[in-house]
């Protein structure tokens, strides 16, 4: 009897241990699971800084483009004040790009819609379509956000053309170079001064270190 009751124990004792391979595979469960939300994490953080410094470059004030043409763009901005006002509720032209499908309005530079979270930005520096010599400069959001507007322009390429509505009058821009520059707050805009162009800004397709700028010169208006 009273070994029965050792042997009884020692099965008790038997029955209570969790053998080594649950042991390993639960830990494994763990590291997995802990892994991903750390991995979720570090991607959205990343995330959020890549929409916060595409916010600082676009919207800091006098440094988010240096361009050849300071200059020129100060004159042209004069001669734009002369101007009738426009509607800051409402689109002050349209971008139009044939090869991707791409049609959207844009608001004055004035405008409270004019904000690269909501929608494309006019760059302030920016001059008009219809100012000669001038350069109309527009930035937007590129990735898989419902704000990533410019999320296609990495398929474009020289000799592609761009559309811009404007006051009753479509120009048309074929591109003539594009190009990237590095992510430093700043952005330098290299064109020809002696013509009308049309400059587009974004972050480059799968590349967080830089951004893509596409030049487009004047080709015709109608």
């Amino acid at each position: 009897m009273f070994m029965q009751i050792i042997k009884r124990k020692i099965n008790n004792k038997n029955k209570k241990r969790i053998s080594p391979s649950v042991v390993a595979f639960i830990g494994t469960a763990i590291i997995l699971v802990g892994g991903f939300f750390l991995s979720y994490n570090y991607i959205m953080s990343k995330k959020v800084m890549t929409y916060d410094y595409m916010n600082n470059v676009f919207n800091s004030t006098g440094e988010s483009v240096q361009t050849e043409v300071t200059e020129n763009l100060i004159s042209e901005n004069q001669d734009e004040a002369k101007e009738a006002t426009y509607d800051p509720n409402k689109y002050v032209g349209y971008l139009e790009i044939p090869k991707i499908d791409f049609n959207k309005g844009f608001y004055p530079k004035d405008s409270k819609q004019n904000d690269v979270d909501k929608n494309l930005l006019l760059v302030k520096e920016a001059s008009y379509p219809n100012i000669a010599k001038g350069n109309l400069i527009i930035a937007g959001h590129s990735g898989d956000a419902w704000n990533s507007f410019f999320d296609n322009l990495y398929k474009l390429a020289v000799g592609d053309i761009a559309k811009v509505k404007f006051q009753g009058k479509t120009y048309t821009y074929k591109f003539v170079n594009i190009y990237k520059v590095s992510k430093t707050g700043t952005i330098a805009i290299y064109r020809n001064s002696n013509r009308t162009t049309l400059t587009l800004v974004t972050c480059t397709n799968h590349d967080s270190k830089t951004q893509t700028i596409y030049i487009g010169e004047l080709d015709s208006v109608e």
